[in-house]
């Protein structure tokens, strides 16, 4: 099953033509998540060929604009084109108030479910759990209370050695047990261990997204060993003051966290509309931390 990240929007508060605002769709174990929505979102999905009719949860981090303002477009227009099945909504207390108190005035018709997880400031724990996957939340460091997501799968079944299968002569009926982990005795009274016909499973994946936020080395137990980090770096070092009194990061600080967590691969976001190259992100972010990658809106990356 695949597990991929789409970047709809790169940028910070103000969008430009090359980069919207906060947006991210992952999907995993044929899960569709979006992350934040800003504004434009469902353009830029349009612009890169993302279908959000099958989006099933939308995990938001905080409810500044360049965060949200993209939501109500979206889920008007999943009305007009005829969505029928429910969306989970998980983020901060408010946003059901955002989003209802906009469709009461403008007589917006909710014809599908939308089911609402509001979380306190501090919330940290488990928001989201099905047979393929869990998503943990945690409190970030932000102007308004704002929270980073991690999304693990979980280990599938052990896959069949069939070769070994083979020759133990016990009816194929066995197989789903076998790949469950279990033994198994067949009616004729031969044994047969999971462990000597299955391989393991493939390895899990795990994606952690770390939205507005001062440097804050508390997140780091949440996201040690992560395979891929998105940590936003609005600012490059020499702004450092700027970045400490707006509760964002530097790259250099986004880099720190990655190392200290042991996170393999790092994705650079929320960029500031002032800078016109993202070079100097990049290349303060591997003084710290090798893998960097500063995407442009559209870039994919396989988990």
């Amino acid at each position: 099953m695949s597990f991929n990240v789409t970047i709809l929007g790169s940028g910070a508060a103000v969008p430009t033509l090359k980069r919207g605002t906060t947006a991210q769709l992952i999907n995993c174990q044929q899960r569709s998540i979006l992350i934040d929505c800003g504004e434009a979102t469902q353009l830029q999905m349009r612009r890169f060929k993302v279908k959000f009719q099958n989006i099933q949860l939308v995990l938001i981090s905080h409810l500044h604009g360049d965060h949200v303002f993209g939501l109500p477009g979206l889920i008007s227009t999943m009305q007009l084109l005829g969505r029928k099945s429910p969306m989970t909504l998980i983020g901060p207390k408010g946003l059901k108030e955002f989003l209802l108190s906009q469709f009461k005035l403008v007589g917006l018709y909710n014809g599908f479910t939308l089911n609402f997880i509001e979380l306190d400031p501090e919330f940290e724990g488990l928001v989201f759990e099905d047979k393929c996957l869990r998503i943990n939340s945690f409190p970030l460091n932000h102007r308004i209370a704002t929270h980073g997501y991690r999304i693990d799968e979980k280990p599938g079944n052990r896959r069949l050695d069939k070769e070994a299968f083979d020759q133990t002569g016990v009816s194929t009926s066995y197989i789903n047990k076998l790949i469950s982990g279990e033994d198994i005795v067949d009616n004729n009274g031969i044994m047969v261990r999971s462990e000597d016909v299955t391989y393991s499973p493939k390895p899990t994946k795990s994606y952690a997204f770390c939205s507005d936020t001062a440097y804050h080395p508390p997140i780091i137990e949440h996201l040690k060993n992560v395979d891929l980090l998105y940590h936003e770096a609005t600012f490059i070092d020499k702004e450092s003051e700027r970045a400490s009194e707006t509760f964002h990061s530097t790259a250099k600080q986004a880099a720190t966290i990655a190392l200290k967590a042991n996170a393999k691969r790092l994705i650079l976001g929320h960029f500031s509309a002032r800078y016109k190259s993202m070079e100097n992100h990049l290349e303060e972010a591997q003084t710290i931390f090798e893998r960097v990658f500063v995407p442009e809106d559209g870039e994919f990356f396989n988990v």
